[in-house]
């Protein structure tokens, strides 16, 4: 038997199970994900919600008629991997569009392939950077870096905190975070009294926090990072004995921060999507059923809890399939263009408005504030 017999038996085989049967070629969904490696929590449920989507846009008959095929590889969190991974999704695999990467780093670094190639690129990283200035074929669904700081520094000023200590991360995302954060700051009457870094791979941040907590007037710390860095940060914070009022930005929004942190992650607040607590909104938010949908489908399918990854990857495929469909076609202009004019699209972020100026579509009020009380996620007050 032939290799390229076994791929079509095991694709008839495959199509049967599901009770579907398909005469077209399949739609190629592309992605890459930090599924292990530091951001590993982070692109393991990015990874796992576009299968379950695939799965189940394939039983209900699949995209104009034909099937989708999800051709994704692993970065290992390791961004200057993320390149090559998509020069093979658009020279070899021949892929229709993109959704991923996970970070902020890996996104960019396929960023001049994809618009060179004129590929539609959803990406499910967190930094401003990634979408201004605008790129033709460059989209995006996590709320930015710089929303997280506003977001963020609203909730301070409402508390009365002005003098503010922020520890941030060296990667992409910490870098560009960092920058939105001291560019923002003075907006909300805020000044950054201490301003500290620590590296991606670094495991004790007990010098950063030290100089922090030895900082005259520091009324508040915010912590801007993603994957494991922030946890343990966190749990740092704890030993070294600080008391003061802690926040993280949106790339910690997932119950794996809370198993890494343990009760060291109390009280914490940062802003998120709604996901987190779907059950907790108003009766008539219309994003209240697509979060509730989206949760019980993927943690009936996954037989785990749902992370704000997870829905940004869900946003990201389920606005290119809405494009496709608009378009009428998987021409790659067309699909672009079809994202761009996207407006009203409820999914697990927020409510999608793009623009020729604007390829995520998010404004401040897709943001809720959370706070960490006894081991879970509550919509703070």
């Amino acid at each position: 038997m032939t290799s390229r017999f076994r791929k079509l038996a095991l694709a008839s085989a495959m199509l049967i199970a599901t009770g579907t049967a398909f005469a077209a070629d399949p739609i190629k969904i592309g992605s890459v994900l930090s599924i292990t490696g530091p951001a590993g929590y982070l692109g393991e449920p990015e990874l796992k919600t576009l299968q379950m989507l695939v799965e189940d846009l394939n039983k209900k008959g699949g995209v104009l008629g034909r099937p989708l095929e999800l051709v994704h590889y692993d970065d290992g969190s390791d961004a200057s991997k993320a390149n090559g991974f998509g020069k093979r999704l658009i020279e070899d695999d021949k892929v229709d569009l993109i959704v991923g990467g996970t970070t902020t780093g890996s996104t960019m670094s396929m960023v001049p392939l994809v618009e060179k190639a004129g590929v539609p690129f959803i990406s499910l990283a967190g930094a401003v950077v990634v979408i201004e200035p605008v790129k033709k074929f460059v989209f995006k669904t996590p709320h930015t870096d710089r929303m997280a700081a506003e977001k963020v520094f609203d909730d301070m000023k409402k508390r009365g905190f002005t003098k503010v200590a922020l520890l941030s991360e060296t990667s992409g995302f910490g870098q560009s975070g960092r920058k939105e954060t001291e560019g923002v700051a003075g907006k909300y009457g805020i000044a950054l009294v201490a301003n500290e870094t620590y590296g991606p791979k670094d495991t004790d941040m007990g010098p950063q926090l030290t100089k922090i907590r030895n900082t005259p007037g520091v009324q508040a710390v915010f912590i801007f990072g993603l994957g494991q860095g922030p946890a343990l940060a966190t749990k740092g914070y704890k030993q070294l004995g600080i008391t003061l009022p802690l926040y993280h930005a949106h790339g910690v929004a997932s119950d794996e921060f809370l198993k890494l942190a343990g009760p060291a992650a109390e009280g914490v607040r940062l802003p998120t999507s709604a996901l987190l607590a779907p059950d907790k909104l108003a009766a008539n938010d219309p994003q209240r059923p697509v979060a509730e949908g989206y949760a019980k489908a993927f943690t009936a399918r996954w037989k785990t809890d749902v992370s704000a990854f997870g829905g940004y990857a869900y946003d990201g495929l389920s606005l290119a399939v809405d494009a496709i469909k608009r378009a009428g076609s998987t021409d790659k202009a067309k699909v672009r263009d079809a994202i761009e004019s996207t407006k009203g699209f409820v999914g697990t972020g927020g409510i999608f408005n793009m623009s020729p100026t604007d390829h995520m579509g998010l404004d401040l009020s897709a943001f809720r504030m959370f706070e960490i009380k006894n081991g879970a996620w509550v919509l703070s007050k």
